[in-house]
């Protein structure tokens, strides 16, 4: 028997051998949308999005078996939630193929080279023949009730310190809906995301701590984006995490929007099984396996009709009922701590919320509860009842019949898998870097054949023509930038930077300052974004012309600045010969003037005349001259000596 006396330290106080103690295990799997004018298997424009629609549609959804007759645990679960799924469409971004009224067209080709491409970047070994798939989804979120997907490469590595980190495989998909809300046994759905395609890269567990899960994510995130070819901003890219620990089973912490958050959510996961490890292990001292497990319930409408709890109270005068869930042995173990400030009790109450949907909170009270709710009185009425003794808790829940009896048997389910351990669950993260049942977890039974599309070839040719378009792997690119003495903030946004090639061009054939030209890509384009301008709209030429004029000593580091702005505001960008470097008669005059109007303004500090000064120079040459070149007759103007 394992030994489970380790106890949690706070987060900021854990170190690697406390992960080592506990046997941390976590890996990736992150979805990435690619960059694509249509979806994947229609020809609707993708990456258009709209609050707008113009029909909903309802719809309900049924499993089917797998090829091996089988149903899928997730699939039933969400049979079980009866909902009704409320799909909410534009006419200009969705067709009949993702209301599955007509078959789908052929995968587009533009998605497969990036995700080919990606492939390659991954060290994978890529598949010679594309064979596509239908992976169950019931909670709603694709309208024909599956997920076209295909698997491009397998069994690849990125580098991480001094190990690989395995890349299991790669897979292109369609995205599915966005969530609108989710109340009741109703949930809405807004369909404009619905089957863009998007990358699946999936890790092994192969990470130790909770910062490496974090790290290798930012590795990934920064290989895909230097391709150019993915989008981004908020949604583009979504996480999950897979979590375990020793004893323990792989959960899944869904969708993940940020990487930072991360090591937080890892942590609590980690955290979380753990203490429901040391829970079964108190279970079975006292006696209690899944073979042993008790249960019972009771109708306790009448008892509750008049009770002085207000949720409970309000809800039956509405109609609503109540039921009692005797759980046999496990008196105060519903105070059982699992995260932090989180109780056993809430894996509960997350059941009840997400299977009886009974989403209105609170929708259970316990009798190991520490915080008022019912009186003593009618606790001891509601354990006569039921016939609970000393040694067991009650668990009282409420609201319509139908959604009780489910929530029922949630509660007995859910406490007799604690006297098994960790159950393989979807999670959600939650803000506080906690997280909450969203579903079980699901498994290879919602995996079976697309019988509409055949399958596809991928030449060498074709893979050949993706290979010579690919940027050098951005590890590669970094250590060359380290090398050339380039400032730290700028190495890694430029190494997944879309202007990565145009520097290695300007640096290699122009021979521009190396330097200076990761400044003027990555840290102007920041001042252009204080300045309400983007960068990104600059085009490839633009900005050539822009550096050439740098690279021939017309304009300064200053002017490259001054010059990328105008192109970010649209304004037109100076001809051959409309600009030239300032002349040393030039650079005297401006001096010469910026003293007799420095004379008028009355300064006497030194130093704040050279300030001054030198504003005014710089000013009038506008970019035309390197401010090294003018300070010295700057500062000598300043003391009067010039």
């Amino acid at each position: 028997m394992s030994d489970y006396r380790f106890l949690f330290k706070p987060f900021a106080a854990m170190t690697e051998a406390d992960y080592a103690e506990v046997g941390f295990r976590s890996g990736l799997e992150i979805h990435q949308q690619l960059l694509t004018e249509k979806k994947l298997f229609c020809r609707c424009p993708a990456g258009r999005y709209s609050e707008t629609y113009d029909a909903e549609i309802l719809r309900h959804m049924r499993p089917t078996l797998s090829e091996l007759g089988e149903y899928d645990g997730t699939a039933l679960m969400e049979f079980k939630t009866k909902k009704e799924i409320i799909y909410r469409i534009n006419r200009e971004t969705v067709c009949t193929y993702e209301m599955d009224d007509t078959p789908p067209f052929m995968m587009d080709e533009e998605a497969l080279d990036i995700a080919l491409g990606v492939a390659m970047l991954y060290n994978l070994n890529l598949v010679d023949e594309l064979h596509i798939a239908r992976k169950q989804y019931l909670d709603g979120s694709i309208p024909t009730g599956f997920q076209r997907t295909t698997i491009v490469g397998v069994n690849g590595f990125v580098p991480y310190k001094d190990r690989r980190i395995s890349i299991v495989q790669l897979g292109l998909e369609e995205d599915a809906c966005r969530e609108v809300s989710d109340v009741g046994h109703r949930r809405v759905y807004l369909t404009d995301r619905l089957g863009m395609p998007l990358i699946e890269t999936v890790t092994g567990p192969d990470m130790r701590t909770p910062q490496e899960v974090a790290d290798v994510a930012q590795i990934l995130r920064r290989l895909v984006r230097s391709t150019g070819r993915v989008r981004t901003g908020m949604g583009a890219a979504r996480e999950d995490v897979n979590v375990s620990v020793r004893g323990g089973t792989r959960v899944e912490i869904k969708g993940v929007p940020r990487i930072p958050r991360i090591p937080l959510l890892t942590y609590h996961e980690a955290m979380r099984q753990w203490n429901l490890l040391r829970l079964r292990e108190e279970l079975r001292r006292r006696g209690i396996t899944a073979e042993t497990f008790a249960s019972g319930s009771e109708d306790v409408t009448r008892i509750l009709q008049k009770t002085s709890y207000q949720p409970i109270r309000d809800a039956l005068a509405e109609g609503a009922v109540a039921a009692a869930v005797v759980l046999r042995g496990f008196r105060e173990l519903l105070n059982w701590q699992t995260q932090t400030n989180t109780r056993f009790s809430r894996e509960i109450s997350d059941r009840v919320r997400v299977v009886a949907c009974l989403t209105k909170l609170p929708n259970i009270v316990h009798s190991d509860s520490l915080s008022e709710t019912l009186s003593s009185a009618r606790w001891e009425a509601v354990r006569k009842a039921a016939g609970a003794t000393a040694d067991d808790t009650v668990v009282v829940v409420w609201g319509p019949s139908e959604d009780v009896k489910t929530g029922v048997q949630e509660i007995a389910i859910r406490a007799k898998e604690a006297a098994v351990g960790v159950p393989s669950e979807t999670r959600q993260a939650l803000r506080d870097g906690t997280n909450g049942f969203e579903r079980i977890l699901p498994g290879p039974d919602r995996m079976y054949p697309d019988t509409d599309l055949p399958p596809k070839k991928v030449t060498e040719e074709r893979l050949e023509q993706i290979r010579r378009g690919l940027p050098a792997p951005i590890w590669t690119r970094e250590a060359w930038y380290r090398g050339m003495g380039l400032p730290e903030d700028v190495v890694e946004p430029l190494a997944m930077s879309k202007w990565a090639g145009f520097f290695e061009m300007v640096v290699r054939d122009w021979r521009v300052d190396p330097v200076a030209a990761s400044v003027a890509l990555i840290q102007f384009a920041k001042r252009l974004r204080k300045e309400g301008l983007d960068a990104g709209s600059i085009g490839l030429e633009e900005m050539r012309r822009i550096f050439a004029l740098f690279r021939d000593r017309t304009v300064s580091r200053d002017g490259l600045f001054a010059l990328m702005a105008k192109a970010a505001r649209g304004e037109a960008l100076p001809g051959p010969g409309e600009v030239r470097p300032a002349t040393e008669e030039e650079v005297y005059a401006e001096v010469a003037a910026g003293q007799a109007k420095l004379a008028g303004m009355k300064v006497h500090n030194p130093d704040k005349k050279a300030h001054v000064l030198m504003g005014l120079v710089m000013t009038a040459l506008r970019g035309r001259v390197e401010g090294a070149a003018v300070l010295e007759r700057v500062r000598a103007a300043a003391e009067g000596t010039c």
